[in-house]
């Protein structure tokens, strides 16, 4: 009796602290995400998102646009950080394009976001204009080291993503430079991770703008990626896997959008795109359920500081329309809202210039690794790629709809949840 009156005394005991802790966090909630939680329009949703992506991109792109990135970014870093100051301003740009590539390949139209978005990609040509050009103060740092390759792929990812106004309305000397520049990052030997497909990604994108590819490199990223899958829609980040969120960051977009490419090549190539883009739709469900109501999600593994961009396989899935069957659109739209506003509106996330501080809830240093600097948190811009689909998409037309966790946790019936049979 004594041991079942401290149990019940210990369960009593852990409700009321979960209870108020419940209460805790729903006070400490941000207003917009106890608005979302009532459910607001894909309008209103894709307003919310719109504004976003301009705070992100204001600071950066005008900056560089005007040739003193270097002279005028903060550069918040580790104590134990020796070199951020020499790669931070590349991975500003490569990792706030990549994002919002998308969006600005929509092109202008008449509308006020229309108008904004015509006027941030003709900042963002600017910005590469003034990043590749060997006799600009800020010319970037694309070959010293070995982070400039991450970040040269990162760029090439956003200008594979924006052909038209990444690319092409580029003038012929500033494509040049690029293309220069991308180059260079080729002698950057890639560790046997994650990191092959950023090699992948520079040499896909030199191939699709006509300037020659290095073959080994291409094809290295893709068949080491091809091994290294350890199934139901995950890949080892190298020969192991790791509880992380690298899946979203770096592998699952840039091997489906490099094989999006040079996936006609070969029989080979031809099938591993099948797999790849079923993996993607896998991994997106699984992505989905990872949200709480409250935009809340589990923190885990290395560079959590990249916020919402933990999330860049739903988004990409959404972009290309390639999600579950289970997981509508407007439901993705949902559960993307609640994560981006969490992570991007909450007090401290940006510092009084408007730069982003390192944190995933506000101002959080503690949350970033040695190789964590300002410019790095720049890749929560990859939560925002399926801003790139128009209003009219039934991503942002459908009414909102719950998310996986908010149908199970209200007590509604749906069918198990399944792993993918794909083979290796």
């Amino acid at each position: 009796m004594k041991t079942r009156r401290a149990f019940l005394k210990l369960t009593t005991t852990s409700a009321l602290v979960a209870a108020a802790a419940t209460q805790t966090r729903a006070a400490a909630l941000p207003p917009s995400t106890a608005t979302l939680a009532a459910g607001i329009s894909g309008t209103d949703d894709r307003a919310a998102w719109a504004r976003l992506a301009q705070k992100l991109a204001h600071p950066v792109l005008t900056a560089l646009a005007e040739r003193r990135l270097k002279a005028t970014m903060p550069v918040e870093a580790s104590p134990k950080s020796q070199d951020r100051p020499s790669v931070t301003h590349l991975e500003a740009l490569g990792r706030l394009l990549c994002g919002l590539a998308p969006w600005f390949e929509l092109g202008t139209d008449v509308t006020p976001e229309g108008l904004e978005r015509a006027r941030l990609a003709a900042l963002a040509r600017t910005a590469i204009d003034s990043a590749t050009d060997p006799k600009s103060p800020d010319f970037l740092n694309f070959s010293k080291g070995s982070q400039p390759l991450v970040d040269s792929a990162f760029l090439a990812q956003a200008m594979l993503r924006a052909p038209t106004e990444l690319w092409k309305k580029l003038e012929p000397p500033v494509q040049q430079n690029v293309i220069a520049a991308l180059k260079s990052s080729r002698p950057i030997q890639p560790g046997e991770n994650n990191w092959k497909l950023f090699a992948t990604t520079v040499e896909v994108f030199l191939h699709a703008a006509g300037a020659g590819r290095d073959e080994a490199r291409l094809l290295e990223g893709i068949n080491k990626h091809a091994a290294w899958y350890v199934g139901d829609g995950m890949y080892g980040d190298g020969p192991e896997f790791h509880w992380d969120y690298y899946n979203a960051f770096v592998i699952q977009p840039m091997l489906y959008e490099a094989l999006e490419v040079v996936g006609d090549e070969t029989p080979e190539l031809k099938i591993f795109r099948g797999k790849v883009r079923e993996r993607l739709t896998r991994f997106a469900a699984i992505q989905e359920r990872l949200i709480a109501p409250d935009g809340t999600y589990p923190v885990i593994g290395r560079s959590v500081a990249y916020r919402c961009g933990a999330f860049q396989g739903l988004a990409l899935a959404a972009l290309r329309h390639l999600l579950p069957a289970e997981v509508k659109p407007a439901q993705a739209r949902v559960a993307l809202t609640t994560v981006i506003r969490r992570t991007l509106e909450a007090a401290g996330t940006f510092d009084d210039r408007g730069w982003l501080r390192i944190g995933v809830a506000g101002s959080q240093p503690g949350l970033g690794e040695s190789y964590i600097s300002t410019g790095s948190l720049y890749l929560c811009s990859a939560a925002l790629l399926p801003l790139g689909l128009p209003a009219s998409d039934p991503y942002w037309s459908d009414p909102s709809a719950a998310t996986t966790w908010q149908k199970i946790w209200s007590g509604a019936d749906l069918p198990t949840d399944h792993a993918i049979r794909s083979p290796r």
